[in-house]
């Protein structure tokens, strides 16, 4: 058996599989982060104005947005910022719906930097390839 079948030919296949998921990950991301940034804008616009249940609303419709990619997300992206990310949506709906002002902020923020997290791990780039 040659060096190439032995040895470059699964490198090869391994970069080859590696790229087309970073690829996947890279349109599935592009596809539904305005989605959900836009959502968790509106919230904390509603929230500002007072209306508690558009607030809701709006967290609800990013939450679902997110819920869409979630098994995909965790078959190839780390569990426990997948799982960080879905407590956080738990919570900001729950500070919503008991209308708590500045913790729904902070939770929302801390919501905002979890989504950044998975959309960097998601990027086509030599890190994620490699």
């Amino acid at each position: 058996m040659s060096n190439w079948n032995k040895v470059f030919k699964p490198i090869v296949v391994l970069c080859v599989i590696c790229i087309v998921i970073t690829g996947a990950l890279a349109a599935t991301n592009s596809a539904t982060a305005p989605i959900i940034k836009a959502a968790k804008e509106e919230a904390e616009r509603l929230a500002l104005a007072g209306d508690w249940e558009g607030t809701a609303a709006a967290i609800q419709e990013g939450y679902d947005e997110w819920s869409k990619r979630q098994t995909y997300l965790h078959i190839v992206t780390n569990h426990d910022a997948v799982d960080a990310a879905e407590a956080m949506y738990h919570r900001a709906l729950a500070f919503a719906r008991s209308e708590e002002d500045s913790e729904l902020r902070a939770e929302l923020a801390d919501l905002r930097d979890q989504l950044r997290l998975l959309a960097e791990m998601e990027e086509f780039s030599v890190k994620n390839v490699l």
